[in-house]
This record gives C-alpha cells, structure tokens and sequence, in this order.
C-alpha cells in the first residue's frame, strides 16, 4: 500500500472496458516512486452491474480501503462529486469530447484516452475550455511514459549511438475476426469513431515523431504525409501511411491493420551507424530494445513492468497536478491539435468521413 505521507488523487473513473480495468488496476499497484496515492472514488458506468464485476476484479487491491468507490449510473454523478479530483476518460472514442468538457465545466481535472477527440476540431475546443477553466488536462499516450521510451529517446537524439536516422517502419496489428463482429461494435461503428487509425494507427504515429522529429508541440516539424487505406463500411480496416520530414531528410512507412497478425518486434529504426528494433507484446507496450551498432557486439536491453505500465503517465499526471502544471510536459496539449490533424489528413486521403466531421 502506498504511504499516508503522501498527498491523495482522487480518481474518478469513466467506463468499464478493458483501457479502465486496465488503468484501475495499474494506478493501485504499490511502488516507490508514486508521488502520491492514488485512490478511485467513483466509477462510472452503464449499469450497476458493470460497475460491480468491475470493482470485483479489483478487490485485492488493499490501497481501494478505506475508500469504497462508489457506482454512478450515470455520469454526471461523477462530474458533479466534491470527493473527486481527476476524472479518467476511458470510453469510446466518439464520446471523448462531451465528457471532456462536462469533466471541465465541473472543475475536475482531466486524463482523456487517445484518440484525444475525434477531429482535430474538437481537439481545439476541449483544449479551449480547460484553459479557460484553469483545469489540468492531457491525452492518455500512456506508452510515451515508458522508461523504454525514455531511454530511447535519450539514446538516438543526446546519445546518438546509431548515429543520424535515416528511416524506420513500425507496425500494429490487432488479428479479429472483423465479419464475425457486429456493426455496432467501436471497431466498426463510424459514428463510434470506429477503424484502425483512431483505435491503433496512433500509436505507430507516435513512434514516428518521437524517433524522426525527436521534439513534441510546438516545437515539432511538420511532416509530409501520404496514405492509402482500405475502407469498409465506411471505417478503415488497413492502413499505410508514408511520413517524410523534409527538415531531417527522415522517412517512416507506418502500417496499422485490424485484420493481420501482430509481430512481436514491431519498430525498426535504421541509422547511419547501426539499427535499434523495439519489440513487446504490442507496439503500444514495448518491453526490449536490440541495440546493433557498427564495430560493437549486439545487445538486448529488456524492461519489466509491475502491471501493464499504465502507472506511468498516473505518476507523471500527479507530479504534473501537484507543481500547478495545467499541461504535460511529455504529450503537451499543442501536441494532441498536431497530431488529431496529422489523422484527419490521413482520413481524408483514405477515404474516411466521420459525422463529426460534418
């Protein structure tokens, strides 16, 4: 159990998928570097008994005493509660925006789930709202958080141990059964924001600005950007993405697919004087990088996490709240804008129309 020296977050969680259970479970696991404790005060949900099978898996946890969550049905309940601080955003992407600025208007500082909104549009008038409301907000990129992909960063743009980049491929891939899922389901839905760039394909982006800029922002460089997807339905189902970032003369070929089976190493980046791939269960948890530099012996550094990692980007949030930040450092507000509107080119050259976008 984290100490009672420590100050409190009070979390209110929204939704009962596999992202909040996930979530949950991760920011009430014990460790030394938590700045504070983190407690879950209220969840949200469609119905009681959701609420309670998610509370159930979650019952071993010692830090939820003395704090019984409590089980809204509707959600704002969990807006309007005086007990909560931080409201946590893990339902489907096409709600994002409504609850942000609920969230807002209630004072209560925000931890949104990517895709941060829909359209870059949205993106702008949540981001307006907190501002004006003086709350804390940021976009859950919670892989960015990563001591991997720290330690990455610091090896190819400080360190520069492969010397100048050249170009990387990366890939996330999800193998469903897409015929077998109904038309009402987040993947194939489009007025959930449904298809693989929102859901998947950002996390390849991420990969590509983080290793091919190096800078988040405002600072960034903006990339030429070309696409082609396969459409069904009205969602994209495959995507290719070619980014080109004439500043550093880097090129990146992304793909994301709902429909193909995943491999284990998933990211690799090619310099001047050797190559790093990344590999992990998936591209958004990274767990081992293969450093091969020219003249010198291959090396395999692995990373273990307690839990699935999301306790990471909770930390960073806490340190954030408790120095008055109303942005991160890490996945800067400006950064959510850029990148929404680097996914609403590539929407508009594959082909997909969301009815936000009208």
């Amino acid at each position: 159990m984290a100490s009672k020296s420590l100050p409190s977050l009070r979390w209110g969680i929204l939704g009962t998928g596999w992202v909040s259970t996930r979530f949950a479970a991760d920011i009430i696991v014990s460790h030394p570097s938590a700045p504070v404790q983190h407690l879950i005060t209220a969840l949200g949900t469609s119905s009681q008994t959701r609420g309670e099978q998610f509370l159930s898996s979650l019952s071993s946890a010692s830090s939820l005493d003395p704090i019984k969550p409590k089980i809204y049905t509707d959600y704002s309940s969990v807006y309007t509660d005086p007990e909560i601080d931080i409201v946590y955003i893990g339902t489907p992407h096409s709600y994002h925006k409504e609850q942000c600025l609920a969230a807002i208007a209630a004072g209560k500082h925000v931890l949104c789930e990517k895709p941060f909104t829909i359209n870059a549009a949205e993106a702008e008038e949540v981001i307006s709202a907190a501002k004006a409301k003086g709350v804390y907000i940021m976009e859950a990129v919670w892989t960015r958080f990563f001591p991997l992909v720290l330690d990455l960063k610091k090896m190819l743009h400080e360190d520069k141990i492969i010397g100048d980049i050249h170009r990387l491929t990366c890939d996330f891939s999800l193998q469903k059964d897409m015929d077998a899922l109904p038309p009402t389901h987040r993947y194939k839905d489009v007025n959930l924001g449904g298809g693989a760039l929102l859901d998947i394909g950002v996390y390849p982006l991420m990969w590509s600005n983080l290793i091919l800029d190096g800078k988040v922002g405002v600072e960034a460089s903006h990339p030429e950007v070309k696409a082609t997807m396969v459409v069904l339905g009205g969602v994209d189902y495959e995507d290719v993405i070619v980014m080109k970032y004439p500043k550093t003369n880097r090129i990146g070929i992304l793909t994301a697919s709902l429909r193909a089976r995943r491999r284990e190493e998933f990211l690799r980046v090619e310099g001047g004087k050797g190559v790093i791939t990344v590999s992990g269960p998936g591209c958004s948890v990274p767990r081992k990088l293969k450093i091969q530099v020219d003249g010198e012996e291959e090396r395999e550094v692995e990373y273990e996490n307690e839990g699935a990692g999301f306790y990471f980007e909770a930390d960073a949030v806490a340190k954030d709240i408790l120095e008055a930040k109303k942005e991160s450092a890490i996945v800067p507000l400006e950064e959510s804008v850029r990148m929404m509107r680097v996914m609403d080119d590539i929407r508009k050259q594959g082909g997909v129309e969301y009815p936000q976008d009208k």
